[in-house]
């Protein structure tokens, strides 16, 4: 029979409480929680095409929702989370090429995500207000 150890004491895991967050660990979390927006987002944008194509009742509470405040908003944060997801994608895509990985250009890449999916989404809400 093996002698008995006492257990060793080994480090968890590292935990985000260790972590001074970053702007990129930042727009990490924000491209994954887009992601899920997207998907809920996409499902209520089926229900509103499949209310549209039911007939002129479903195409009144369907023209009467998306017009709402509320229904204005989730739009509107629809429109956001596509924006920005598409270009955390892009940002992705440049690191994968291994391009824009130092500390700095890093750092602006991402800012670059945050205030360029905010700009095209009020651009594209006033191009639509504007038509």
């Amino acid at each position: 029979m093996a002698d008995a150890r006492p257990p060793v004491e080994r480090p968890l895991s590292p935990h985000l409480s260790i972590y001074k967050p970053s702007i990129t660990m930042v727009m990490s979390i924000v491209h994954r929680i887009t992601g899920a927006a997207l998907y809920i987002g996409t499902i209520m944008l089926v229900l509103v095409l499949l209310a549209l194509a039911s007939g002129k009742g479903s195409y009144e509470t369907a023209t009467w929702w998306t017009s709402s405040i509320f229904g204005r908003l989730v739009l509107f944060g629809y429109t956001w989370a596509l924006i920005h997801h598409m270009l955390g994608g892009v940002r992705h895509l440049i690191w994968d090429m291994g391009a824009g990985l130092q500390p700095g250009v890093r750092d602006t890449i991402a800012m670059a995500t945050l205030i360029g999916s905010a700009g095209l989404t009020v651009l594209i809400w006033i191009a639509v207000a504007l038509r």
